[in-house]
């Protein structure tokens, strides 16, 4: 550290976050994928489901919680990606399809396993809307496909106990 530095400098490391590209395969990982993508909100028309290729997609602005320089600027958000594969049906509950006025947030996603490794994953929305995917097996992708922004907000959601 040189003698003009200040303990507030930006070091090396903290450049060198990269978008997510992350996979699930069994609950385990989908955890991992449901803690990252908590609290994203995304318009009801940027949902798809390819029954053909029994993929379900959401186009998703997550709140970016592994963001390691929040602390130095406003809390950012990443349009993302979120792919799961082996879908063989979906059933819905509170959720108008196709609205592009309504906003949905994402609180959760769970497995519940039915005939290993088949079973239903549990998308849980804010304001008592829910998807259930049922699937062959978990097989998920969680990936960013914009450079991050302000939130808007410019706060991080708070979910009181």
């Amino acid at each position: 550290m040189s003698a003009d530095s200040t303990p507030d400098d930006a070091r090396f490391e903290d450049g060198r976050e990269a978008p997510l590209n992350l996979g699930a395969l069994d609950a385990d990982d989908l955890n991992v994928l449901s803690s990252l993508a908590q609290d994203a909100v995304f318009p009801a028309s940027e949902m798809r489901w390819d029954r053909k290729a029994r993929r379900f997609a959401l186009l998703l602005n997550r709140m970016r919680w592994e963001d390691a320089g929040k602390t130095r600027h406003a809390p950012e958000r990443v349009q993302s990606v979120l792919n799961f594969d082996t879908v063989t049906a979906i059933a819905s509950q509170g959720v108008p399809k196709g609205d592009a006025d309504t906003i949905l947030s994402l609180l959760n996603i769970t497995f519940e396993q039915t005939d290993a490794p088949s079973g239903y994953i549990h998308l849980t929305l804010a304001g008592d809307g829910a998807i259930r995917l049922s699937v062959e097996a978990i097989d998920a992708t969680l990936k960013d496909v914009t450079k991050p922004y302000k939130a808007p907000s410019g706060k991080t959601p708070n979910h009181p106990d």
